[in-house]
């Protein structure tokens, strides 16, 4: 693989690397507190510590799949960095809905509601970038730099609760 296609999509591969790490956590905390509560290693006791870990490995693992498939397209489709920063925010937002899980369910509400946020912005990058694609088939306008531009700045503003 040639140095520019790499440059293109390493802060994405990064991102989807640290997610995997993020997994192996969350899995590993399900095991912990497994054994922890019976000892024998992974069944599904009826503790109540132990299906709270188990339910927030869950839902972080149905949204992963979505996660992965807008982070990938807005970085091709539209701009690698904003969409690689959204991603870190994303991973940050798991975590904090995965920790907030463990104690009461509603601290983990902003993390949820945080997290629909960000794959939403992924979700428009990568409409605009297939938007732009078509611009430039269509009719040869070319907007990439404006929207590159545009995702560049609005990232940021991911931050604000």
């Amino acid at each position: 693989m040639d140095q520019e296609t790499l440059g293109s999509v390493v802060l994405l591969a990064i991102v989807t690397l640290i997610s995997v790490v993020q997994n192996a956590f969350f899995a590993s905390k399900v095991e912990h507190e497994s054994k922890h509560c019976n000892g024998k290693g992974f069944q599904r006791p009826g503790s109540s510590a132990f299906d709270r870990v188990y339910t927030a490995n869950q839902n972080c693992g149905h949204a992963y799949p979505t996660f992965l498939a807008v982070l990938w397209c807005a970085g091709l489709l539209c701009s690698q960095a904003p969409a690689a920063f959204a991603g870190l925010m994303y991973l940050f937002v798991r975590q904090k809905y995965f920790v907030g899980y463990l104690g009461e369910r509603t601290q983990s509400t902003p993390g949820y509601l945080f997290g629909k946020r960000i794959i939403l912005f992924l979700f428009l990058m990568s409409v605009a970038g297939i938007l732009n694609y078509y611009l430039v088939f269509f009719f040869g306008s070319d907007f990439e730099m404006y929207i590159k531009t545009m995702t560049s700045a609005i990232s940021p503003l991911l931050l604000i609760p």
